[in-house]
């Protein structure tokens, strides 16, 4: 259901980008990940993603 309701590429978009990454900072300060960490855990996140999502916008 979620891949028929893609309708902007979220990859080509900085402010849905930022929000995502947003997003994730939040959640590694709940689950308190170490704060040197969590910019290249973000950016992992951010990466897997894309990978994942390639594929839905066709």
């Amino acid at each position: 259901m979620l891949r028929k309701n893609t309708s902007i590429d979220w990859t080509l978009k900085e402010s849905v980008r930022a929000k995502l990454r947003v997003f994730v900072k939040k959640l590694l300060n709940k689950y308190k990940y170490p704060p040197d960490k969590q910019e290249q855990a973000t950016k992992t996140v951010i990466e897997q993603a894309e990978v994942l999502c390639k594929d839905w916008g066709e």
